[in-house]
């Protein structure tokens, strides 16, 4: 094992960013990853878990956001055909981590959201 990381985050803090549309839904989630969320009966959960996917992905690699160099819409979390999430790096993030199997696990009720991370 690489690394392991868990980020939790209020819901209400993510939705309010979003509101405001200054651009940090675009500079933080994917077109897929926006697509999926506004098809959620509470879409704001649903930013917020992959919000807290990604922070837990950086924890994971031991940077956080600040020292890390990634960007954060170079880390995508799709569902598989069952559901299950997973992490995809995109771009230079790919290119930088290529060969680590990440796994991942979210949660979210009405307030908050949470997401671990394990990097082999």
């Amino acid at each position: 094992m690489k690394g392991i990381g868990t980020d939790i985050i209020e819901v209400d803090r993510i939705a309010t960013k979003i509101q405001k549309g200054q651009g940090f839904r675009e500079l933080v989630f994917t077109p897929l990853e926006i697509a999926y969320c506004e098809k959620q009966a509470q879409p704001y959960e649903s930013y917020a878990a992959r919000f807290a996917a990604k922070e837990a992905f950086l924890k994971a690699l031991g940077t956080g956001w600040g020292g890390s160099g990634l960007h954060f819409n170079q880390i995508e979390v799709r569902n598989d055909d069952a559901g299950k999430p997973e992490i995809h790096l995109l771009g230079d993030t790919a290119a930088r981590m290529d060969g680590m199997r990440i796994l991942v696990s979210l949660s979210h009720v009405k307030s908050v959201a949470m997401a671990t991370v394990v990097i082999f």
